[in-house]
């Protein structure tokens, strides 16, 4: 990371995203371009959409590099850092800064017939994913570098039909705490941003397509409306700088004050 006291990071800091060929994590590495941050980022099947991304980036006059991978089959993740090495290598670089562990999928189902099958999708997407990723990847971060993990400000705000997607990303708050503790004699500082409900194609563009659904959550949000992507993807690139070095270890929702 850059050692002086500005919000815009040098030419070689590179980040990575998960699931950033979409919503809050295309935001993301979008919001990273403007500050000057090259990304790696991960999509899961669609191609087109990544390449967009790509396009974007390229268009700001920063670099971009998307690499497939499912977040829930941990027996790729060894593949995947590979491809990491190789973008690195193609950025000019041995390491990189920032890790977003953004990918992810909704669940909306009764505590009562949630399956095994399902609890265990969202834990190996949600938890177990994040968990051996990040392990894999620590060996290729700079010292000093950043990590954001996103949960959800489900794990504030109780909802029926939620619960276990909603007991994952609690867990990984859990986790965040832990690594802040365990990473800092490496002076990474590692948060968690918990987004409310965002107009995305998250949920089968619940909250986007459906104006019932929208309205419901304005309501219920003292800002009045729902919450877009570009009122997370800037705080995440902004967690990672420098200017805010000191923020460790803290869960930061971006909901626009829902339910308070």
């Amino acid at each position: 990371m850059p050692t002086e006291n500005t919000a815009i990071a040098t030419t070689t800091s590179i980040a990575i995203v998960t699931g950033g060929s979409r919503g809050i994590g295309r935001n993301t590495v979008l919001s990273f371009a403007r500050r000057g941050i090259d990304s790696i980022f991960t999509y899961r099947s669609n191609r087109a959409e990544a390449d967009k991304v790509v396009a974007a980036v390229n268009a700001m006059g920063r670099k971009a590099r998307a690499l497939q991978l499912d977040t829930g089959d941990i027996g790729s993740f060894d593949a995947f850092v590979q491809g990491v090495r190789r973008a690195l290598d193609e950025f000019g670089a041995a390491r990189f800064d920032a890790l977003v562990n953004n990918a992810g999928v909704s669940m909306h189902k009764a505590f009562a017939d949630t399956t095994e099958e399902d609890l265990d999708n969202v834990y190996r997407i949600h938890f177990k994913g994040v968990f051996f990723l990040t392990q894999k990847l620590l060996p290729l971060m700079n010292d000093g570098g950043r990590i954001v993990n996103i949960s959800t400000g489900l794990t504030r705000m109780t909802f029926p039909e939620t619960s276990a997607y909603a007991s994952m990303k609690g867990a990984v708050e859990v986790l965040t705490r832990c690594l802040a503790k365990e990473l800092g004699a490496r002076r990474i500082a590692v948060n968690t941003v918990a987004p409310g409900p965002i107009a995305t194609d998250f949920s089968g563009g619940m909250v986007r397509d459906k104006p019932e659904v929208n309205r419901r959550v304005a309501d219920m949000t003292a800002l009045g409306r729902a919450g877009e992507p570009d009122d997370v993807g800037p705080l995440i690139a902004a967690l990672c700088s420098e200017e805010h070095r000191w923020v460790n270890a803290q869960r930061i929702e971006a909901s626009g004050g829902m339910a308070i």
